[in-house]
């Protein structure tokens, strides 16, 4: 069944302005005909009126939002990955050099987590040295 066998034949009125913008549009379109251009013009502006009714996003931005949010979801996991690279070779070389008993990382692991959940992930290094210090200055007194 070929395209013309689906479609309904409609007779439209058009104002001069509307009828010179149609000419200008369909070929700035590049639409392969009037009617082409007519029935993606239609079928776009229902997208909106169902857009404004329903709340949600007309097809193409939804689909341009998505694609770009892709993009950026492979970004950041390249990124990521790299970085991750990075930490796994400094973190070999510290622990090769240092031969940090096993228990000690598993406490340290331990404590790590609850301070990067009692600060929602922002722990920062100058908040590290600072508890850091805090701690030296109580060993001072306990001597």
């Amino acid at each position: 069944m070929s395209k013309s066998e689906n479609t309904h034949k409609m007779t439209i009125r058009l104002s001069p302005l509307a009828k010179y913008r149609l000419e200008v549009g369909y070929q700035q379109d590049g639409s392969r005909s009037k009617n082409d251009f007519i029935e993606r013009a239609v079928l776009f502006y229902l997208d909106h009126l169902e857009a404004e009714h329903n709340g949600m996003l007309p097809v193409a931005i939804q689909s341009a939002i998505d694609g770009r949010l892709g993009m950026f979801e492979d970004r950041l996991a390249k990124l990521l990955f790299k970085q991750t690279v990075e930490t796994d070779m400094g973190l070999s070389v510290l622990l090769e050099h240092l031969g940090i008993d096993p228990d000690y990382l598993k406490k340290l692991r331990a404590e790590s987590v609850k301070n990067v959940k009692a600060t929602n992930g922002r722990v920062t290094f100058e908040q590290k040295a600072q508890e850091q210090y805090d701690e030296g200055e109580d060993d001072l007194w306990q001597d």
